[in-house]
């Protein structure tokens, strides 16, 4: 029988966190489809809807905090997956670190991005 082992301690601020982002990834999900798919229908986003949403502070504090959030998820279900499949040592600390670069330049990317699309600065 196959051992079970999860990198995720119960209770570890990995475990915890995870969950926090999952639950928050949810809401803004359901934001994104109600606003973007039934409020506004696809045929009727141009740039310039999404460049005047984006210029409104708790719209645009959304979307950044959703990039956070997103990547901060994703990364770290791969890398818990990862380690849940044997990662390990010096492997473990290089997948670790690349992820935690790679990480950064999405976060940074987007809110390059992001910023681009706004007239707030």
């Amino acid at each position: 029988m196959a051992q079970h082992y999860s990198s995720f301690e119960h209770k570890g601020w990995r475990w915890f966190v995870q969950r926090i982002t999952a639950i928050f990834l949810i809401g803004v999900l359901a934001f994104h489809f109600i606003t973007l798919h039934f409020v506004n229908h696809a045929a009727e986003i141009s740039f310039a809807g999404t460049e005047a949403r984006m210029s409104q502070w708790g719209y645009f504090s959304l979307m950044v905090t959703f990039l956070v959030t997103a990547a901060f998820h994703g990364v770290n279900g791969v890398y818990n997956a990862l380690v849940n499949m044997g990662l390990q040592g010096t492997q473990k600390k290089v997948v670790a670190a690349i992820l935690t670069i790679a990480t950064a330049l999405l976060v940074l990317q987007g809110f390059r991005v992001a910023t681009a699309m706004t007239g707030l600065f």
